[in-house]
């Protein structure tokens, strides 16, 4: 390839320099003009979340730092067309490529399919390259040429093909194409506006976006924790996992690193007979294995962001109910491991992955809430939303999945509390009002004497919420849910050609769609759907529980959460006053001091992956939730905005029908 080729530098969520094929081939050709274009039209209903957008803004300023260290400037671009403003970079440059690294979600695959086509069309070389997997998702199939559907199948076929570990060096220096680009501030982006930051600015406390932070955190995860990940993983307080899924997002960490040295470890660890090491190794791998399922599962089954996988479960008769969907977001189920969860949530935009386990299949099992609804919820508000492994996480907590949860397997949250939270430790940090109770009542504190309720401090139904729900009511609702369901089903397969030992089907044209949007149209008369209103929880006044501290400590160091105090509110004669005494669980003691009124210090987006180290899970500047994704993001509006085939044809139709243009994926 000639030395004098001009590559735009495409940067989407592969925000690094270090393992970074596109940037890496570019520099090697030539001239580079790396672009961020944040274009939030494009990304409908997928809008990111405000706690991700935070994380975006501080991460792509530590790329620019980084890119103008080595010799280039970030040309942060915010437009209403991702290709008008990729052909304005090539104009003003007199670029011949554009490079960037793959993307496996729904939206972006059709998208850039498009972008593809449109730049090629226009006589500029087009190549992308996988900067997100260890193997893409068209290199896997079984022996029949089919996509694998269950999990165990596909990561032992990934661990068994033979490939070379590949890194790619950050470049010594980029040569920067010349031209006259319009370039914009990332601050004029608004990935944040002036209602979120008093929120935001404890996030920083406890995360530190960027690359270079990436390496420090995995380095230390890899060489003081990873050995003690088997038996550190149960623990759903603390630092207890890699906390590495918000940088595996961003792509500022490189999955074939974090693979390629974890491997090492527990090759080490089984040559000394270390078995605490070798399955705490196996255990990580096997994390790895699943966040690369979840972008398997939606490359080949692209509408999975809205539909089961499985044909059954377009038959399951699921409860809109809207009361019950604010109960859970809102942390006020009258379930205290299920509540402390979604508080600290929505205060620190993180949970464990057994909360988010928990909190999920209480959603679905106890409530019969549409898991779709949950899955946006999610990304609406998790730091390291991420749209492939959410829809992994929730599809497998629903029973979606071939090889997910049983439908009818339900797990009570009291006997989850015992065995994650033995001490109550953790649902006495993100629900104070429950801190004096008894240990052997704090996870089902309905039970308990009155007599211990009144010492605790804890009037039921008052100050602390009863449960939405009885346990063997929920029951009795799944069971009969899951036999209409059946019933359906049977009916269905009698009345079609489908065959009786399918199990995989692309539902996403019989599927019955639920019409959610009258249901939320309906709440916003009952009960405001304003977001800063929606979130704002109960807490105690002088609480002594805070925002933790997310950032790894030093060895011997102690890692003690901050010290800010959640904001409290009185609790006297107008405790009974449910809408009154609704407190931000995430404002500072000192911004207390500063603020009378908190009711806007959170500003909920309406538009949230985790990888955690374990199962993987997964906004627009409005103050309305909005949840009636099918209509915005339904398949045929999806295929109509994008100009393409629309969203039934699965990944690997779009990469046969590229390989038989001018270019590859």
């Amino acid at each position: 390839m000639e030395k004098k080729c001009k590559s735009i530098v495409w940067f989407r969520r592969d925000l690094r320099i270090e393992d970074n094929p596109a940037l890496a081939a570019a520099a090697r050709d030539g001239s580079v003009l790396p672009v961020f274009i944040w274009c939030p039209k494009e990304e409908g209903p997928y809008h990111p979340g405000r706690v991700s957008r935070w994380w975006l803004k501080q991460s792509l300023k530590h790329l620019q730092h980084s890119l103008k260290s080595l010799g280039a400037e970030l040309v942060v671009i915010k437009a209403e067309s991702t290709l008008s403003a990729l052909l304005d970079c090539i104009s003003a440059v007199g670029a011949t490529k554009v490079v960037y690294n793959h993307l496996y979600d729904p939206i972006s695959l059709v998208r850039d399919h498009n972008i593809k086509q449109k730049l090629v069309e226009f006589g500029i070389d087009v190549q992308s390259y996988n900067g997100e997997l260890l193997f893409e998702p068209w290199e896997v199939y079984g022996d029949d040429e089919q996509a694998f559907t269950t999990f165990d199948a596909y990561w032992e076929k990934c661990l068994n093909m033979q490939k070379e570990p590949v890194s790619h060096l950050p470049p010594w220096r980029l040569a920067s194409a010349a031209g006259m680009v319009e370039n914009t501030s990332i601050e004029a982006l608004r990935l944040e506006n002036e209602s979120e930051k008093s929120s935001n600015a404890l996030l920083g406390r406890g995360w530190s976006p960027g690359w270079s932070s990436a390496d420090k955190t995995f380095n230390e995860f890899i060489e003081h924790h990873l050995h003690n990940y088997s038996n550190d993983r149960l623990r759903v307080g603390g630092n207890s996992t890699s906390l590495l899924s918000p940088y595996l997002h961003f792509g500022e960490l490189s999955i074939r690193k974090v693979f390629q040295n974890v491997r090492m470890k527990q090759i080490v660890w089984k040559n000394e007979q270390n078995t605490v090491g070798e399955e705490s190794a196996t255990l990580f791998l096997k994390a790895i294995g699943l966040r690369e399922y979840s972008r398997y599962i939606c490359f080949n089954f692209p509408f999975t962001h809205e539909r089961s996988l499985l044909s059954s479960l377009r038959f399951f008769p699921w409860d809109t109910n809207q009361a019950h969907f604010k109960a859970w977001r809102q942390g006020r189920t009258g379930y205290p491991l299920v509540d402390a969860g979604m508080r600290e949530l929505w205060a620190t935009g993180w949970i464990h992955n057994r909360i988010r386990i928990i909190v999920s299949s209480f959603f679905v099992k106890f409530l019969l809430l549409p898991w779709q609804w949950g899955m946006k919820y999610f990304w609406d508000t998790l730091l390291d939303a991420d749209l492939e492994s959410d829809i992994l996480g929730w599809q497998y907590i629903s029973g979606s999945l071939p090889d997910g949860h049983e439908l009818e397997r339900m797990d009570s949250p009291q006997v989850q509390g015992f065995k994650f939270d033995p001490e109550g430790e953790y649902v006495r940090q993100w629900l104070p009002e429950l801190a004096r109770m008894p240990t052997e009542w704090i996870h089902h504190p309905w039970d308990a004497p009155l007599s211990v309720l009144k010492y605790a401090g804890v009037d039921l139904g008052v100050n602390y919420p009863k449960p939405v729900i009885d346990v063997d009511l929920a029951r009795d609702r799944l069971t009969e849910a899951i036999a209409v369901m059946r019933g359906k089903e049977a009916t269905g397969k009698a009345a079609s050609t489908i065959g009786a030992d399918e199990v995989v089907f692309d539902n996403s044209e019989s599927h019955e769609k639920l019409d959610v949007s009258k249901a939320v149209a309906r709440e916003k008369n009952l009960c405001p759907a304003s977001s800063s209103h929606d979130q704002r929880v109960p807490s105690l006044r002088n609480s002594n529980y805070g925002i933790e501290n997310r950032k790894r400590q030093k060895p011997g160091e102690d890692g003690r959460p901050l010290n800010d105090n959640l904001r409290s509110c009185n609790v006297g004669d107008q405790v009974s006053k449910r809408d009154d005494d609704l407190c931000s669980t995430a404002e500072s003691s000192s911004s207390k001091k500063q603020m009378t009124n908190s009711r806007n210090s959170f500003s909920v987006p309406r538009n949230c992956s985790s990888m955690s180290t374990g199962t993987p899970y997964p906004v627009h500047d409005s103050d309305e939730l909005n949840y009636s994704w099918q209509e915005e993001v339904g398949t045929e509006e999806m295929s109509s905005k994008n100009g393409t085939n629309n969203l039934q044809i699965s990944g690997k139709q779009i990469i046969h029908e590229e390989k038989s243009s001018s270019f590859n994926l």
